[in-house]
């Protein structure tokens, strides 16, 4: 004899054969062999019990979390880097504090000046660079914020689309 047992959404949560297992859940709903096997071979939706009938329905779709996946891409594009001049500039969470904290230091002394570490090694920054550095880089940063916002509100509006989710961002140049 085959059984069925089900969860409290009414979802087929187990299936039992007495020629298999010693011992059958109490509440477990008599099946006939073929629907038994049904439940096993069709597993493309959700059995459920509906009125004393077991019948499939169609699994639901999971909507992706759009807020949530066009956050992870601005997050993924912002720390990207830019490419200043010729040099590639650091635009993670880090690398952001570093060049604002030399873009005060270049602020409070037009004089100061120091060595930097760029995606292909050191160069010596004035003052002056390091400001247009710590400007370009916080318009790299603002750019995708203002993309990300462009996107949620385009969900409010009913108006995106998947592909929505890679275009439209900043470029990594910049300088």
């Amino acid at each position: 004899m085959k059984y069925a047992t089900f969860n409290e959404a009414l979802e087929l949560s187990g299936r039992y054969d007495s020629a298999v297992h010693n011992s059958i859940p109490p509440g477990a709903i008599k099946i006939s062999d073929a629907l038994y096997f049904q439940t096993i071979r069709e597993n493309d939706g959700v059995w459920t019990l509906v009125d004393g009938s077991i019948i499939k329905q169609t699994a639901p779709v999971a909507t992706p979390d759009w807020p949530a996946l066009i956050a992870q891409e601005r997050y993924r594009r912002e720390a990207s880097g830019i490419l200043f001049d010729t040099w590639l500039i650091d635009t993670s969470r880090d690398g952001q504090a570093l060049i604002a904290g030399a873009a005060v230091s270049a602020i409070l002394d037009p004089n100061y000046h120091c060595n930097w570490k760029t995606g292909v090694g050191f160069i010596e920054l004035q003052a002056h660079q390091l400001i247009a550095i710590a400007n370009a880089v916080r318009t790299h940063v603002q750019a995708c914020f203002d993309r990300e916002l462009m996107l949620l509100r385009a969900i409010e509006a009913g108006e995106f689309h998947d592909a929505m989710l890679t275009e439209g961002w900043p470029g990594t140049t910049a300088g």
